[in-house]
């Protein structure tokens, strides 16, 4: 994995070099001509458009689209040194990010509930008319506490990582399993 990431700095600075109208990052007052990341008086910045994905525990992926502009290659590769280079050209960089936590989504608007087949499964607002964002597993509801079986009905609101975590921990023991044929 490091080794990609070397890899793709490396192409982006060989990049940068071969397209700057300077063609050269050195700067002219370096006698040995070593390669600057500081763009020289003459040189333009380089934009490029940034597209930034961030995946949550929950399975949702935002987006969020950025242009940068690039004075130093030394500090653009600071300001994403938490981010994961996914894929780039020469018109747009995509980096991702791995949150862990709910995404915001859930936050303001997710429940668990269980469908009419009895799949726990989150939806986008209560359970009774709303969409599913994700479903998990089956529950025996002939296993399952009525009181329980009452609140997926109604839906439990999910406000917190810690929530979505112990929700989904009680209600493992309460999946069907599924008879392997031997």
């Amino acid at each position: 994995m490091r080794t990609n990431w070397v890899f793709s700095l490396c192409f982006i600075v060989l990049f940068i070099i071969l397209n700057s109208p300077v063609h050269s990052f050195a700067n002219e007052n370096n006698a040995e001509g070593n390669i600057e990341n500081e763009l020289t008086p003459n040189q333009e910045p380089m934009q490029i458009s940034v597209l930034l994905e961030r995946m949550y525990l929950d399975g949702e992926v935002s987006q969020e689209n950025v242009t940068e502009t690039i004075w130093s290659m030394e500090e653009f590769w600071a300001k994403y040194d938490q981010w994961q280079l996914i894929d780039m050209d020469e018109d747009q960089m995509i980096f991702r990010k791995y949150i862990d936590d709910i995404s915001p989504l859930l936050k303001a608007n997710g429940y668990f509930g269980i469908t009419d087949k009895g799949v726990l499964t989150i939806f986008n607002g209560r359970p009774q008319n709303s969409n599913i964002i994700q479903s998990f597993f089956q529950i025996d509801l002939g296993r399952l506490e009525s009181k329980k079986c009452e609140e997926l009905k109604k839906g439990i609101p999910i406000k917190t990582k810690e929530q979505y975590v112990e929700v989904l921990e009680t209600f493992k023991s309460y999946s069907k399993v599924e008879k392997q044929a031997n």
